[in-house]
């Protein structure tokens, strides 16, 4: 009907393309809407993710499925309408994966809900990438069945490959398991400080696949390979709460009056903001050392991110405090004798 109207091929093609964008456009607009008042009213949030994710690919395919309808007004060959449709299909392969992926993560929270939250950040953050290997996976073989390639062939040789790979990539495969077990192990989780050596101390910033990302005070990125961070003797700070303990050391002069100093410095120690009433702070006479009399202030922060500043803050009162009340702080020194003969 079209053609007596439009005789051109390629005036028509142009023409049905953009009257079924328009089309496919509305059709998208109105039942988006749709959906979104629906799923607004669920308490998850997989369908949002869901829809956000795959917007973009359904646009997408709407595109040449209207590029394919507008290409019957033209004589082509058989090759480009075929690459036509096997583009379509990759397509849908990709929102498949998308729609899959996003259902995988949320089903792996819902399964693991009751575990502590940086528990499931770290655990999903693993889970993710070997989801993702998976779904990719399955997508290719099923475009590849779609086009007409015998798959059964290739996944016997998939299995001998895997094989093969999997004997190569042992250590690898150690890191990941690694990562698994530290992670079912709540030893690290994702934001906990952690002492591994002397050169290795900071954040986990992530638990990957192969390795762990750690941020350095320095704000420095070390990557550690999970097998040897599962080998290692880790100090989780974090652990087993973010209280964490402070202790003060400071000295004053001999003949000093140790139960004023005590009572200076625990007075100061305690009107710090970050200071825990619970356990409560107290000071300890340690030590009668060669030039001075030894102290030891002990008191508990909230977070273990409250310790440095904390440390500079009671550092300062402490000293100031001290001088205000003339006790003496001493320092190492050297008398030298001159004899005259």
């Amino acid at each position: 009907m079209l053609e007596s109207y439009i005789t051109n091929d390629y005036i028509r093609a142009i023409v049905i393309l953009v009257g079924l964008l328009i089309i496919f456009r509305i059709i998208v607009s109105v039942l988006k809407r749709i959906i979104l008042k629906i799923v607004n009213k669920t308490k998850t949030d997989i369908d949002n993710v869901i829809i956000k994710k795959s917007s973009l690919p359904i646009t997408l395919i709407l595109l040449f499925i209207s590029v394919q309808i507008a290409m019957n007004e033209l004589t082509l060959s058989q090759e480009i309408q075929d690459l036509i449709s096997k583009v379509i299909i990759i397509l849908i392969g990709y929102v498949t994966y998308v729609v899959l992926n996003v259902f995988f993560i949320e089903v792996w929270k819902s399964v693991v809900k009751r575990a502590n939250r940086k528990t499931i950040e770290s655990l999903t953050n693993l889970m993710q990438g070997i989801f993702e290997i998976i779904i990719v996976i399955l997508v290719i073989l099923y475009v590849l069945y779609y086009w007409g390639v015998q798959i059964t062939p290739l996944l016997a040789g998939l299995g001998i490959v895997g094989l093969a790979v999997a004997l190569a990539l042992q250590p690898t495969l150690n890191n990941i398991f690694s990562g698994i077990a530290m992670i079912l192990d709540d030893s690290v989780r994702v934001g906990d400080l952690v002492y591994i050596d002397a050169n290795t101390k900071g954040k986990i910033l992530k638990i990957g696949l192969r390795s762990t990302k750690i941020n350095t005070f320095d704000n420095e990125v070390i990557i550690v390979p999970n097998s040897k961070l599962a080998d290692s003797m880790i100090q989780n700070v974090a652990l087993p709460e973010p209280k964490s303990r402070v202790v003060i050391p400071f000295s004053v002069a001999y003949g000093s009056n140790i139960n004023k100093v005590k009572e200076i410095v625990l007075k100061e120690i305690k009107s710090i903001t970050k200071v825990c009433s619970d356990p409560e702070p107290f000071v300890r006479f340690i030590e009668m050392g060669t030039s001075s009399l030894n102290f030891k202030a002990y008191f508990y922060v909230e977070s273990y991110d409250d310790r440095f500043p904390t440390i500079d803050e009671a550092n300062t009162k402490i000293y100031n405090a001290l001088r205000k009340n003339k006790i003496e702080i001493p320092f190492p020194q050297m008398d030298v004798h001159l004899k005259k003969e």
